[in-house]
């Protein structure tokens, strides 16, 4: 993730470990939890799914640090709770 994109000139990480480092871990969890264990229409799966999306845009890299790495992180929250409560 280093130097791509128009931001040649910025790191994509250093400076973020705040909000990428709960992005990756609920990555790995919804890997670890649901993918090919779960049904795919189950509910759960797909709640967890949609959080999980909700993060992965760069919006939370782009705007920088404040309310938009807040908003990743309780998005990162919510997912990660599902995958542990809820399967």
């Amino acid at each position: 993730m280093e130097g791509g994109s128009w931001t040649n000139n910025l790191s994509w990480v250093r400076g973020y470990e705040n909000v990428l480092s709960p992005i990756q871990a609920v990555s790995a969890l919804f890997a670890q939890r649901a993918l090919g264990k779960v049904s795919t229409k189950e509910y759960g799966y797909r709640n967890a799914l949609f959080y999980l999306l909700l993060t992965q845009t760069s919006d939370y890299r782009y705007w920088g640090q404040g309310v938009w790495t807040e908003y990743a992180r309780e998005l990162c929250r919510r997912a990660s709770d599902i995958l542990t409560h809820d399967f």
